[in-house]
């Protein structure tokens, strides 16, 4: 049988904070405190060494190697040796948050052009899915 958890709280996991003066950021577990609680850091991402609940991290995939409350120098070369942000923006997640802050930012004309061009797409579709049904 497999496991039902992929994705365990453990030094050097990558997490994504979810709510908070840094909800959207990256961070790195770098300690484990208490069952409620792990200490983070995320020098390359804006995230201050601090004590954060498990409830304000949402757990990555991504992991690093690096041992328990490494320096932010060594936390440093890790995130750079593991490619954790080439990683990150390769996930279908990272992906699905750019694609919603791309559209928040859309103005009223983009909004438009998106429209028009959707409208198009689906009568190409239509018509080529119409000539289907005819020739059969």
């Amino acid at each position: 049988r497999s496991m039902t958890f992929t994705r365990f709280v453990e030094i050097g996991r990558v997490a994504l904070i979810n709510f908070g003066e840094d909800a959207g950021k990256l961070c790195v577990i770098i300690d484990v405190v208490d069952q409620n609680k792990a200490l983070v850091d995320g020098p390359t991402t804006g995230v201050a060494r601090q004590m954060i609940s498990f409830k304000r991290l949402s757990l990555t995939d991504i992991v690093l190697k690096i041992g328990r409350q490494a320096r932010e120098k060594t936390l440093k070369a890790a995130i750079a040796k593991g490619e954790m942000h080439a990683k990150w923006e390769a996930t279908a997640w990272a992906k699905k948050i750019n694609n919603k802050i791309t559209r928040a930012n859309l103005s009223d004309f983009d909004r438009f052009k998106l429209m028009v061009a959707r409208k198009q797409r689906s009568s190409i579709v239509a018509k080529r899915l119409a000539a289907i049904r005819k020739g059969n």
